[in-house]
């Protein structure tokens, strides 16, 4: 394609993106609103981002491009060019069959287009959304990194000791330029996270050395050691952060950070625990922008997904979702809640702690050392007229017991339980001191799930298993003979993990006539599991083989986590 320039005015009008009335509005802008064009017609006009960069490539004849290859990304390249250069213009350096190539959210914007020329040289021009643009600029610019933050703490000695902490009050850490090196390292530790789609950070003390971890899709990989000498300055950093007491080292401590992190509001729940040689500090990062996801899209079978939304939609009863913790479960009852969230719903929630917050939702935190209990809570907002209840977790028979008086006067009730599987459920509340015909008149419908990893698409290898493997699973793999399966092998785009992201394994369990009465005769729980196959109910571990044969996961992951019960 040949670059043909154009004014950018000219284009909007031609292909009736703007009209002359709107553009009159834009240059009669008083002083203090005044903006450049391009951001007007994106953030004023909302105008679609896609369709604007598809009619400036036909335009201009320049390609469009929806997606850049992680292998096209060269750190180096992009680190000789500012940030906030970047960020102003909405550029972004890359390699092109090895050639230098420039993705532009404006590529009408012909000064900028010289300038950046100095820096890197010749290029190749494309255009994307501005919303591309700064996504791959906020996950690829290698803003202060590990390695040199430590390498300036090194050179500092004692001095980091000393440090004047003071809170960021920056609206991003991506926008942070000077900063004390302890911390530029605590903020590169939270971005890293974020960018690596981490859940949790650990960092622990030891005799000699201090370890920082990231869990990423479940699993825990060492990250960095910084030097030992900086582990006070770093825990003083983090506990200003969240607001805790920096002076007491000897108690456990709660605290809460809430920044943004590319331009992402998260949450962070900061725990802080006294060890042998020094604090245990964990952080749980939670995601505000996160949008919850369709029940629809939560991988349920056909038949797991009608009885749950039949449970549901019924005007009373107790929906339990089962597992241990880290499955998924607070996820999967938000998405049901997310569904029942309506104008005509009261939904009240009691949370230990409350990881999302829903529009439309009263959400109670429980702070157990002023009393506020799960049960507490629970019998102050049965007197608010709520539709429906959630309960984070019940834990005791007086949780349970409001949980099936508030089912049992109209509320729909949602709770998880920690089982190792939907049937065992039943039991577990017996053995609490509910009574049966209490069990059996209340609950609809128990799910029992677990988080798998997936398989990353673009490095999975195929394969036939056979022998030991086979062995291991139920009736010897009768059901995988001679299936094509994957196992990972790891790339770039997977972290050398062969994983990418995670998938829930389900097991529904639907109290029908035959659960019922095995439930008042207190049946064991295989038995339950029994009646409940020939009702049609998938078990955790026949689910998981599903989703190897489809290609999402491995045996291996799936024996992980469905047979040890």
């Amino acid at each position: 394609m040949n670059f043909v320039p154009k004014d950018f005015e000219t284009i909007l009008l031609t292909t009736s993106l703007i009209t002359k009335e709107k553009l009159n509005d834009f240059q009669e802008l008083p002083p203090e609103k005044q903006v450049s064009l391009f951001d007007y017609v994106i953030d004023t006009l909302k105008i679609d981002q896609e369709k604007l960069a598809n009619e400036l490539s036909n335009a201009l004849k320049v390609p469009f491009l929806k997606i850049i290859d992680e292998s096209d990304v060269d750190i180096q390249l992009l680190g000789r060019v500012p940030l906030k250069f970047l960020r102003n213009g909405l550029i972004f350096p890359f390699v092109s069959n090895g050639n230098s190539g420039l993705l532009v959210a404006n590529p009408c914007n012909y000064h900028l287009l010289d300038e950046i020329k100095l820096v890197i040289g010749n290029y190749s021009l494309f255009v994307g959304t501005k919303a591309m643009v700064l996504d791959l600029i906020s996950r690829h610019y290698p803003i202060e990194g590990s390695k040199k933050a430590i390498e300036e703490l090194e050179a500092e000695g004692e001095v980091a000791q000393t440090i004047d902490f003071n809170v960021i009050n920056e609206e991003d850490i991506l926008g942070v330029a000077q900063e004390a090196p302890i911390i530029k390292l605590v903020n590169n530790i939270l971005f890293q996270a974020v960018k690596r789609g981490a859940s949790d950070i650990h960092i622990e003390p030891f005799e000699k050395d201090l370890r920082v971890r990231y869990r990423i899709d479940g699993n825990l990989y060492a990250v960095m050691n910084p030097p030992k000498r900086v582990q006070s300055a770093l825990s003083s950093r983090i506990k200003i952060m969240s607001q805790l007491n920096i002076a007491e080292k000897r108690q456990p401590q709660d605290g809460r950070i809430q920044v943004k992190i590319t331009n992402k509001p998260i949450d962070i729940r900061v725990s802080i625990l006294p060890v042998v040689h020094g604090e245990s500090i964990v952080m749980r990062l939670l995601d505000k922008s996160k949008s919850f996801v369709e029940l629809e899209s939560m991988g349920m079978s056909e038949r797991d997904l009608l009885v749950t939304k039949d449970a549901i939609s019924q005007p009373n009863g107790i929906v339990l979702v089962t597992g241990p913790t880290g499955s998924g479960k607070t996820s999967t009852l938000y998405s049901v809640l997310y569904r029942l969230n309506t104008p005509e719903s009261c939904i009240i929630t009691v949370e230990d702690p409350v990881e999302y917050q829903m529009f439309g939702i009263c959400q109670v935190q429980v702070r157990e050392k002023i009393g506020l209990t799960f049960a507490a809570a629970l019998r102050s907002i049965l007197r608010q007229d709520p539709d429906i209840v959630m309960i984070g977790e019940t834990r005791d028979k007086e949780t349970a017991q409001i949980a099936i008086q508030a089912a049992l006067t109209g509320h729909i009730v949602l709770s998880t339980l920690h089982t190792n599987s939907a049937c065992a459920s039943i039991t577990r509340l017996i053995d609490m001191g509910v009574e049966p015909f209490l069990i059996a008149s209340t609950l609809t419908v128990v799910i029992a799930q677990r988080l798998v990893r997936r398989l990353c698409e673009k490095c999975k290898i195929s394969y036939q298993p056979m022998g030991e493997e086979l062995r291991r699973l139920p009736n010897n793999g009768e059901a995988m003979k001679g299936a094509t399966v994957y196992k990972a092998k790891g790339c770039s785009s997977c972290l050398n993990t062969g994983y990418k992201g995670r998938l829930a394994i389900f097991e529904v369990l639907k109290m029908n006539h035959g659960v019922v009465k095995l439930t008042l005769e207190k049946a064991e729980a295989t038995k339950i599991e029994e009646e409940a196959k020939k009702d049609g109910m998938t078990s955790l571990i026949d689910d998981g083989i599903k989703k190897v044969k489809e290609g999402k996961t491995t045996i291996e992951e799936i024996l992980s986590v469905a047979m040890s019960y």
